[in-house]
């Protein structure tokens, strides 16, 4: 029997952590993400996005969700990519963490975003999720760079970054949802890098960087 991992590589990674796993957004799981995502991740009308998303009406953040993900899955190449982590708590589907590139192979540069669900901040599983994609980045994909932004006001993001390691690394004023926000840039190398005192266990490597043309 064909395994989705047989046609799409990605499928077959995972990460695991003491609390988490990360790992693809499988097709069948896209209902979990939606009812994470609309259990609340933020604070109404306080959007840390630069598309608020996540204050869509229901019946469209379900569609939108879904066609995020496939648009994600069908334009991947090794030129430019997204992979999007589902985080799983105890069996429970908390948030997305996601890693993207452009032209990986000559800048060595990872960004990073990521969502949970209200009832699941201030435990930090945000640390953990972060500090995870950033072991993936250094030890297996051989980033030289990790760089992330947050919106200036929103202290909880930033305060995440400064604990796994990141650098201020500048500011810019930008449109978000419409509005001007000043957004808060942050950068982490593998010299800065705050490394956790736990192992990430990965499985399902090697094919995923074959597929996004990566050799370390």
């Amino acid at each position: 029997m064909i395994a989705p991992a047989d046609y799409w590589p990605p499928f077959g990674l995972t990460l695991t952590t003491p609390h988490l796993e990360l790992r693809p957004i499988r097709d069948e799981e896209i209902p979990a993400a939606v009812e994470a995502a609309l259990s609340g991740v933020h604070e109404p009308g306080r959007s840390p996005f630069s598309k608020p998303w996540a204050e869509s009406p229901a019946e469209e953040l379900g569609p939108n969700m879904a066609q995020w993900y496939w648009r994600c899955r069908g334009t991947m190449t090794p030129q430019e990519w997204t992979l999007l982590l589902g985080i799983w708590h105890d069996g429970e589907f908390i948030g997305c963490q996601d890693v993207e590139a452009k032209d990986f192979a000559t800048l060595k540069t990872v960004s990073t975003g990521s969502w949970l669900r209200q009832s699941a901040q201030g435990h930090g599983l945000g640390k953990e999720m972060r500090a995870a994609v950033a072991l993936y980045a250094f030890d297996y994909l051989g980033a030289e760079v990790a760089e992330s932004e947050a919106a200036a006001w929103n202290q909880q993001s930033l305060g995440v970054s400064r604990s796994v390691g990141y650098d201020l690394n500048g500011v810019t004023r930008a449109a978000w949802g419409g509005k001007a926000q000043e957004v808060q840039k942050v950068r982490l190398t593998p010299a800065t890098f705050k490394r956790p005192d736990w192992n990430l266990h990965v499985k399902g490597h090697d094919a995923t960087a074959k597929y996004l043309g990566i050799q370390k």
